[in-house]
Formats: C-alpha cells, structure tokens, sequence
C-alpha cells in the first residue's frame, strides 16, 4: 500500500517501470535496426518474433500494463504538484529546471498516443493497409516485412509521426533517465551533472537511433 499511496513510493514505482521500458525499447531497436542489414535480416528478425506465437502477445500485454502504471502515476504526480505548488513558487522554479523536464507529462502522452497508433499500423495492420499487403507476400518463403515497413515509411505522413513522436521520445527520457537515478538516490552534488550529462547522451543515442529508420526510407538511403 506504501507504494500506491505515497508520493515517494510511486515515483519509485515509476522510476521501477521506467526502467524496465528502457529495457524493452532497448530491445525492440535491436530488432528494429536489423532493417539496415537488408530484406533477409528484418524477415527473419519477423518470423522469428511470430513463431514465439502466445510468449509475443504475454509480453506485449506486460508492457502495455507497465506503460499505463507509469504514466498514471505520472499524471497523478504531476497534478499533485501542481496543487500544492503556489503558483508564484511555479514560476519562480520554472527558470530552474529544462524543458524536457516541464513538458514529461505532455511527452508522456504523445508516446502512449503512439504506441496506439503503431499497434493498429505494424501489429493490427489498419493503417496504411496499402502497404500492409506487402506482408502476405512471400519473400524466401517469409513474409515481406522490409516491403510493408518501406512502403509505410516511403509516406511522408507517417515518417512524420513516427519522427515526432521519437522526439516525444528522445525528451522524455533525457529527464526521465535523470529522475530515475535521482529516485534511489544515486547521485549527490557532485556527481549531479554527470547523470544529467550521461542522461542526455543516452536520449540523443535512442532518439537518433530510432529516428534514422523513417528516414532512411523517406530520403531513399534504404530502398525496397
């Protein structure tokens, strides 16, 4: 209960469920980036993913639920906060802090928006059912995933929400991963501006690294 009912015990919460979302992000661009070794890598990286059948779907519904616990507590903390700040206190702190840090909440959101959209665009195949149908081909006896992920990308409109919401992305954790180690107590005075330097580094690597999928195709560094 003292982790449901405090506000120390969800940031730790939060801070819990934040890190094993890095953990599966961290996961799923490896897999992603298999793209940029050809047609072949990222069919196999597919078919591989399928043939784990029911495993694929438990941790989908694993990390969706850790998601929602975090981003609830999230909102919760942040209008917390905002009640029980004075709002001449707001503004005197809002000169103090990042903007990465003011915007969690609404980043927050712009990435659990995505993950709706990319379920129904990747997983459930109703967007861009056009080049969905690239995905009942059979190339070497697998699925066309490289045509369908392609073809999806070669749309301005949607590299451009996924580049976004990488954005979303890229901000959230550049704070996110400082608050973490932050929440346990990890770092003092000194080794303060490391964490936020080390932070930083490590949103730009994820921001850039996901970013650079749509854009190779939307610029035709990766062609079908």
């Amino acid at each position: 209960m003292y982790l449901l009912t405090s506000s120390v015990g969800r940031k730790q919460l939060m801070a819990v469920t934040g890190l094993l979302l890095v953990g599966f992000i961290t996961v799923h661009l490896l897999g992603n980036l298999s793209i940029f070794a050809g047609s072949e890598a990222i069919n196999i990286y597919a078919e591989k993913l399928k043939s784990l059948g029911p495993v694929v779907w438990i941790f989908r519904l694993v990390m969706l639920v850790l998601f929602l616990v975090h981003i609830t507590f999230g909102i919760q903390l942040t209008l917390e906060n905002s009640a029980a700040s004075p709002e001449t206190y707001a503004i005197k702190q809002r000169t103090k802090t990042t903007f990465a840090a003011e915007s969690m909440i609404y980043t927050g959101l712009i990435i659990l928006a995505f993950l709706f959209y990319h379920l129904l665009h990747f997983t459930f195949h109703l967007v861009q059912t056009d080049a969905v149908d690239a995905v009942h081909t059979l190339v070497n006896g697998r699925p066309d995933v490289f045509s369908m992920v392609a073809k999806s990308f070669n749309s301005a409109f949607v590299s451009i929400v996924y580049i976004i919401s990488m954005a979303a992305l890229f901000l959230h954790l550049s704070h996110g991963l400082q608050s973490l180690v932050q929440t346990f107590g990890f770092n003092n005075g000194t080794s303060q501006d490391k964490v936020i330097g080390i932070g930083k580094l490590v949103a730009i690597f994820y921001g850039l690294a996901y970013i650079a999928i749509p854009l190779a195709f939307l610029f035709h560094i990766v062609k079908i």
